[in-house]
């Protein structure tokens, strides 16, 4: 299966392989900061982005992520502050968008297989 990628414009500086989420202006995405962001996908352009330029973001998908904590294959992930996937484990009754799922263990610092599906999940 190949992703799904579209180019938009960076609102912000963005590091690849760093999540990225939707903001109020039309094509433009920046680097996703919380489980609240409205989570879009994956920076798919190496060595990042400035803001203003040009960026391909996986979409859905297979794809690599850098990750910001411990997670196991087949969980949610969301963001951290910085754009770093995390296991999403919102608490009960409180929402979290989401990336789609780890496909692999991955520590912090690890660049690992993720499926993109973005969403948005609830905690029981």
């Amino acid at each position: 299966m190949n992703p799904f990628i579209k180019t938009f414009v960076a609102a912000g500086a963005i590091a690849h392989q760093r999540l990225v989420a939707f903001t109020d202006v039309d094509g433009e995405l920046v680097q996703a900061t919380a489980g609240s962001d409205r989570i879009a996908g994956i920076l798919d352009t190496p060595g990042g982005a400035l803001a203003g330029q040009r960026i391909d973001a996986i979409l859905f998908g297979p794809a690599e992520v850098e990750f910001g904590g411990t997670v196991k294959p087949g969980e949610f992930i969301t963001s951290d502050a910085d754009g770093k996937a995390v296991a999403a484990v919102p608490a009960a009754g409180a929402n979290s968008h989401v990336a789609g799922r780890a496909l692999t263990n991955a520590v912090s610092g690890d660049i690992a297989r993720t499926m993109i599906n973005p969403g948005l999940i609830q905690g029981a």
